[in-house]
């Protein structure tokens, strides 16, 4: 399933994977693997690809795309983080990029005062990506045609899960750069809230015994989805997945390194083991 993106008229901003057979409770998402901008943009026109690119969670959504065949479909954005975040919350608006933002763009957070808002003013490795500030109305085009597209189908997914077993779960992948001495995996939880304490401890054992050293909640404890769909009360459980990107990223050319295929197939063994066990 594919959703128009008005920003070219034809491109869809996202693409669905059904479950292969009978759907489970699992919902999987990859929102930051898009790779596409949008003629709109705007950039500043001397920045590099690499530079567009360099807040993009690398082939994650090609890293989980066994969850569809146990049962968990699959959402993955196909626009750039660099165009428009869709683990912000529409209201995380930066007031140093945008003119005239709307009232209670305050309560954007502190991601948005850093320059990592719905829409960011800085690439991953913190240059600006524009040389001018953005209108309000070319925000409010971005959320209503990228955003809110995307969470509605996300949400459609998570209900129908819910419907079909009384309880839906998301997991929300992500990548994140490695350094000396870090964890290789990141679970967030929203420190415990965001789903029941069997979902993480799992999920870290199931990490673990690929040989992979798990951190929880420390330095990313969950984003906008995590937040929105966990509610364990109401049935919605959610835990964000970070894996380092240097478990299969190359970073002198930036491609796959020797180790993409063992990643893989540990990412392979951790999905069969929560999705089809």
């Amino acid at each position: 399933m594919d959703a128009p993106d008005d920003a070219t008229g034809t491109e869809p901003a996202f693409a669905v994977t059904p479950a292969s057979g009978d759907a489970g409770p699992f919902v999987f998402a990859s929102p930051h693997s898009g790779e596409r901008l949008p003629a709109d943009m705007g950039a500043d026109p001397d920045l590099a690809p690499g530079d567009l690119a360099s807040a993009n969670d690398l082939w994650m959504d090609r890293l989980v795309e066994a969850g569809p065949r146990h049962g968990a479909p699959l959402i993955r954005g196909l626009i750039g983080r660099a165009y428009l975040d869709l683990n912000r919350g529409p209201d995380e608006w930066d007031p140093q990029l945008v003119d005239a933002p709307p009232p209670g763009f305050e309560t954007g957070g502190a991601k948005a005062a850093a320059g990592y808002g719905v829409v960011h003013r800085l690439t991953g490795g913190g240059r600006p990506l524009y040389i001018r500030r953005l209108d309000r109305a070319e925000v409010e085009r971005r959320v209503a045609r990228v955003h809110g597209p995307y969470h509605a189908a996300l949400g459609g997914l998570m209900q129908a899960a819910r419907g079909r077993h009384g309880r839906a779960v998301l997991v929300d992948w992500h990548s994140m750069p490695g350094r000396a001495g870090q964890a290789d995996v990141v679970l967030g939880d929203r420190h415990g809230s965001s789903c029941g304490r069997a979902l993480t401890r799992t999920l870290r054992t199931l990490f673990e015994r690929q040989g992979l050293k798990v951190a929880l909640n420390h330095p990313y404890a969950g984003g906008y989805s995590t937040r929105l769909w966990g509610r364990p009360e109401a049935g919605y459980e959610a835990v964000q997945v970070e894996i380092s990107r240097s478990l299969y990223v190359d970073p002198r050319t930036g491609g796959p390194s020797a180790g993409y295929g063992r990643c893989r197939a540990a990412l392979d063994q951790v999905i069969a083991g929560l999705v089809g066990g």
